[in-house]
């Protein structure tokens, strides 16, 4: 887990591989105030100074119930402090912003390298309802059928309604072997469908790279955008440097996103020094960040393809967005997720967790993809005929326009 202090644009997932697989750059340590993490005072709209929060009918409220609730024994204090914050939180109907506790935090993880048991499944909570972001590549999850954009409305058989996405975490995830079934709502389907999904080991690859058939075109898959994946792309780009190659084609269909700093830096790659490849906006103006490559890269001339689907989200679309803006590569797929915000994750003292948007981003030409998504130059939908014959039509699509471009 790096304890630098790096954004992460992943939306507020829920990896149900194990519990919350976010990339918020983490932790900060620090007492919960009304103070920003920097320990400046905080500012209302219009920028002056706002006063701290006084709760007084809560002190009210605990009163009375300390003196003449029926069952005593619920009375936790700690239980109903975090309960309140909670609320507190959850009142600014943000569904990137969340708080977490002690306990809940236990089982957070930003780090997403190595081997984990579950389904492989990233999750968020919209409009109170629990939909899935991406299944993992190569996941129980993927194998089973899950796809991004479904609504999970049953776990094993009992409702999602009213669940929190931490506690629907805790059910999806388990020991390999187990089973799990999920009652998804899905587009263009008249009834739910069960979905059985055997519980397994994940093993989180970053980077693979494949050449194909057709000639010197490699097929370069970045599964997430994590703390080893900017030094596994760096080698990859090295291995396929060496085999002089005539195209290529950056694979980021279900990649839920990752750190903003490693989308950046990646970027670098395909472009001169000085290229704007993301804008970020802050609550303040004058804080606003033009977020632009520090070098030149190695990849600039070769003819380049990027795939996408609904699952490729945050960290995937600010690097598709970049070289769609700048026409440095073609765009081909499905409509992307559509999560363009910034988050920052704080360290309580007590062990507690709080997440926050502390920007939104935009690409080089000033477009917002946020809950829009990023719109392929060439759409090749996947049909279910395609996936149960395992037809990959996007990467077919990808290799000829690739070849039109050499």
């Amino acid at each position: 887990m790096r304890t630098d202090n790096r954004s992460l644009i992943r939306g507020l997932t829920a990896t149900a591989i194990i519990a919350f697989t976010l990339g918020f750059f983490f932790p900060r340590s620090g007492a919960l105030t009304t103070s920003l993490p920097d320990g400046s005072q905080d500012r209302d709209s219009t920028g002056t100074i706002s006063e701290p929060v006084q709760i007084n009918n809560l002190d009210e409220i605990w009163r009375y119930l300390g003196e003449n609730y029926y069952d005593p024994s619920k009375l936790d204090k700690a239980t109903l402090e975090h309960g309140a914050v909670k609320g507190f939180v959850k009142a600014i109907d943000d569904p990137y912003t969340v708080y977490m506790t002690p306990d809940e935090s236990k089982n957070f993880t930003v780090n997403l390298d190595g081997e984990l048991e579950g389904i492989g499944a990233e999750l968020e909570m919209k409009d109170s309802r629990i939909i899935v972001v991406t299944p993992l590549k190569k996941s129980p999850a993927e194998k089973a059928g899950l796809k991004p954009k479904d609504i999970i409305s049953e776990i094993d058989g009992t409702s999602t309604e009213n669940v929190t996405l931490e506690d629907a975490v805790k059910k999806i995830r388990g020991k390999k072997g187990t089973t799990i079934v999920l009652t998804v709502e899905r587009e263009g389907e008249s009834e739910p469908l069960e979905i059985s999904i055997k519980r397994d080991s994940i093993v989180l690859e970053s980077v693979v790279v494949e050449k194909l058939e057709e000639g010197k075109i490699f097929h370069l898959n970045i599964y997430q955008f994590n703390t080893n994946t900017e030094h596994e792309f760096n080698e990859a780009i090295q291995e396929i440097l060496l085999e002089k190659p005539e195209g290529l084609i950056i694979d980021v269909r279900g990649n839920g996103g990752g750190y903003l700093d490693t989308a950046v830096h990646m970027l670098t790659e395909f472009f001169k020094k000085g290229t704007t490849v993301a804008i970020i906006k802050k609550r303040a103006p004058e804080d606003n960040e033009v977020l632009k490559t520090t070098a030149t890269g190695r990849i600039t001339d070769i003819p380049l393809v990027v795939l996408i689907d609904k699952g490729s989200a945050s960290a995937s679309e600010i690097l598709a967005g970049a070289l769609q803006d700048h026409k440095r590569a073609l765009i081909v797929g499905s409509t992307s997720f559509g999560k363009g915000s910034v988050q920052e994750l704080i360290k309580i003292a007590d062990g507690s967790l709080l997440r926050y948007t502390i920007a939104r981003w935009f690409t080089p030409n000033d477009r917002s993809i946020d809950e829009v998504g990023i719109t392929p130059d060439i759409e090749v939908e996947v049909t279910e005929e395609d996936i149960k014959a395992q037809h990959d039509v996007q990467l077919e699509a990808a290799v000829t326009e690739l070849k039109k471009r050499f």
